[in-house]
C-alpha cells in the first residue's frame, strides 16, 4: 500500500471543504429526487392523456367506414395541437398517419415519420419516440375490436417544465451553496477562535527554556477556553494539566538536584572528617611525639574507621534501595523484633525509662527482611535517645489487626522543631543540638531517619511523624502477609490467637513468651513494660 501523504491544509479550510462537498451533494441529491419525481408526474399525467387520446380515436373508426387510411376521427373536438393518428395493419406496420397542426388542418406525416413509429406493439404500453421534423413524442397503441390505431402526444411541455425545473434548482441551489457557505466560514472562524488561542499558548509555551533549571508561572490558557463541553476547552484544560506536570516535574527535579548536591556536600563532609583524625593521629605517630600514647592513638584511629565504615555502609545500603534491589523476605514476628531492639536500646542508653506495649488481636506476623526491620526499629529507637536529655521516657508499642501491623515510637522530650518536621526523612537532616542530650558529638550521621523511610517503602509501608513539645511519635505501618500458613486467624468464639507478653529474667534479657487463650473471656495482657 501506497503510504498517504499528510494533509498540509489548516483545518478551518478542510473544514469547508467537507461541508462544501457535503452540502453539494446533499443539494445535487435533492435536486435530482424533486426532478426525477416531477418528471415521473408529468410523464404519468401525459401517457394518461395518450391513452385516453388513443381510445377516443378507436371509438371514432368504428363509426366510420371500413377505409383502412381513414382518420377522419382527428377532426373531431378534443385532439390538442400536435396529436399525431396512426393506422396499422395486422403486422403493426403503419399505413397512414397524420398530425393536426396548429393552424387546424391536419398534416399526413412522411415515410421517413411513419419510419420511425415502426414497432409498436398493440399492447397499450407507452413510448417514447423521436419523429423527424416533430420532436419528441409519447405514444401507444391499441388494438381493440380489430381496429388497430396508434397515437401520440409532444413531449415538448414536459421537457420545457423539467428543463425550467432544473434551472431554479440550479439557481437556487448555488445561491443557498454560496449563502451556506460564507455562513459556515463565519461560525468555523469563530468557533475555531478558543482552539487558536490554545494552540498559541502552546507556543509561547514550547519557547520557554525549560531545560535551564527551575520554570515557573508558565503560561496558561484562559479559563473562558476550558469549558468541559466543548472540544476546544478539553484540549485547553488537557494543556493546563500538562503545564501543571511539567511546572511540578521540573520543581521536584530542581528539588532533586538540591538534594543531590546537599546529600554528595554532606557526604563529603562527613568523610572528611574522620579522614582528617585518621590522618592527624597517623602523622603524630609517624613524628614519634611523646604527647600522644600509641594506644590511644590506635583506639581513636579504629574508632573513626568504623565511623567512616558505618557511613559508608548506610550509603550504599540507601543506593542499593533506590536502585529496587529485592530485599529477603520471611515471616517476621514484630512483636519479638521489637522486644529485642528495645533491650538493646535500653543497654546503650541506660538513663532513659524504656518501656514496650503489646496490642495484639492476631499475631503481628509480616513477611520481609528481619534484618532490616530490626534495623527500621534500632533507627527509631536511636534518634529518640540521641535527640531526647537524660530522663525521657520512650514507649514501643506494637498493634496487630487483620488490616495491617503498627510500631509506634514514642517520647516525651522536647519535640522536632516545626521548620524540621517536612524533611525529617530525608538524608543528612539533623535534629537541633538542643534537642540532643550530648551534643552534636553524639549526633549521628542524619542518614538514619533516611535509612527508615527507604527500607519502610521497600517493605510496601508507610512511616509518619508527629511531634509537639513534651511528645513526638513514630508510626510505621507494615501490611499484614497475605499468604502466611503460620498465622492463625479467629473463626469463632472458641478459637484462640496467640499473643506475647514480655518478661525480664534474672539475666536482664527480654523472654518472649507465646500463649493462646479464647478469645472474648476476659481483658487481654497488654504486656509488661520492662525498664
Amino acid at each position: 500500500m501506497r503510504p498517504r501523504l499528510p494533509d498540509r491544509r489548516s483545518l478551518r479550510t478542510r473544514l469547508l471543504l467537507y461541508i462544501g462537498v457535503t452540502l453539494v451533494v446533499v443539494c445535487a441529491a435533492m435536486a435530482l429526487t424533486t426532478v426525477l419525481a416531477q418528471r415521473a408526474y408529468l410523464l404519468g399525467n401525459l401517457d394518461q392523456r395518450v391513452t385516453d387520446a388513443a381510445e377516443r380515436s378507436q371509438g371514432g373508426l368504428q363509426r366510420r367506414t371500413g377505409d383502412a387510411t381513414d382518420l377522419g376521427f382527428l377532426n373531431e373536438r378534443g385532439h390538442a395541437v400536435g396529436t399525431l393518428a396512426a393506422r396499422l395493419d395486422d403486422d403493426g406496420d403503419v399505413v397512414a398517419a397524420e398530425v393536426v397542426t396548429e393552424d387546424g388542418p391536419r398534416q399526413t406525416l412522411t415515410a421517413a415519420q411513419r419510419t420511425a413509429l415502426e414497432g409498436i406493439a398493440t399492447d397499450g404500453s407507452p413510448h417514447t419516440r423521436t419523429i423527424p421534423g416533430l420532436g419528441t413524442y409519447r405514444v401507444t397503441a391499441l388494438d381493440g375490436d380489430g381496429v388497430p390505431v396508434l397515437t401520440g402526444l409532444p413531449m415538448d411541455d414536459v421537457q420545457d417544465v423539467i428543463g425550467g425545473l432544473v434551472l431554479v434548482e440550479a439557481v437556487a441551489a448555488g445561491v443557498g451553496l454560496a449563502a451556506a457557505g460564507c455562513v459556515c466560514a463565519v461560525v468555523i472562524r469563530r468557533q475555531l477562535r478558543p482552539l487558536g488561542r490554545v494552540a498559541a499558548t502552546a507556543v509561547e509555551v514550547s519557547r520557554v527554556p525549560l531545560g535551564r533549571g527551575a520554570v515557573t508561572g508558565l503560561t496558561r490558557v484562559r479559563d473562558r477556553d476550558t469549558h468541559p463541553g466543548s472540544e476546544a476547552g478539553q484540549v485547553g484544560a488537557a494543556l493546563n494539566r500538562m503545564i501543571d506536570h511539567v511546572e511540578s516535574s521540573l520543581a521536584e527535579r530542581q528539588r532533586s538536584e538540591e538534594r543531590m548536591r546537599r546529600f554528595l556536600a554532606d557526604a563529603s563532609h562527613e568523610l572528611r572528617t574522620p579522614l582528617a583524625s585518621i590522618a592527624g593521629y597517623a602523622e603524630l605517630m609517624n613524628r614519634g611525639t611523646q604527647r600522644i600514647e600509641p594506644a590511644l592513638a590506635w583506639r581513636r584511629v579504629s574508632a573513626e574507621s568504623a565511623r567512616m565504615t558505618g557511613l559508608v555502609e548506610d550509603l550504599l545500603l540507601l543506593a542499593r534501595l533506590d536502585e529496587g534491589r529485592p530485599l529477603r523476605v520471611a515471616e517476621v514476628d514484630l512483636a519479638a523484633l521489637v522486644a529485642e531492639a528495645v533491650w538493646d536500646a535500653r543497654a546503650a542508653g541506660g538513663g532513659h525509662d524504656w518501656q514496650l506495649a503489646l496490642l495484639l488481636d492476631t499475631p503481628a506476623l509480616v513477611l520481609g527482611d528481619e534484618a532490616r526491620l530490626h534495623q527500621v526499629v534500632a533507627n527509631l529507637l536511636a534518634n529518640a535517645r540521641v535527640h531526647t536529655p537524660v530522663g525521657t521516657t520512650v514507649v514501643a508499642s506494637v498493634e496487630a489487626t487483620e488490616a495491617h501491623c503498627v510500631v509506634r515510637v514514642r517520647d516525651d522530650g522536647p519535640g522536632i522543631p516545626p521548620h524540621l518536621l517536612p524533611a525529617v526523612f530525608e538524608r543528612f537532616t539533623r535534629g537541633d543540638v538542643s534537642r540532643s542530650r550530648s551534643g552534636p558529638a553524639e549526633g549521628g550521621s542524619g542518614l538514619g531517619l533516611a535509612i527508615v523511610a527507604a527500607i519502610t517503602a521497600a517493605h510496601g509501608g508507610r512511616i509518619d511523624v508527629e511531634s509537639e513539645p513534651g511528645r513526638t511519635e513514630f508510626t510505621l505501618t507494615l501490611p499484614p502477609p497475605t499468604d502466611a500458613p503460620s498465622v492463625t486467624r479467629g473463626a469463632g468464639p472458641e478459637s484462640t490467637a496467640p499473643t506475647h507478653n514480655f518478661r525480664w529474667d534474672s539475666g536482664r534479657r527480654p523472654t518472649v513468651v507465646s500463649r493462646g487463650r479464647p478469645q472474648g473471656t476476659g481483658p487481654r495482657p497488654r504486656g509488661s513494660q520492662p525498664r
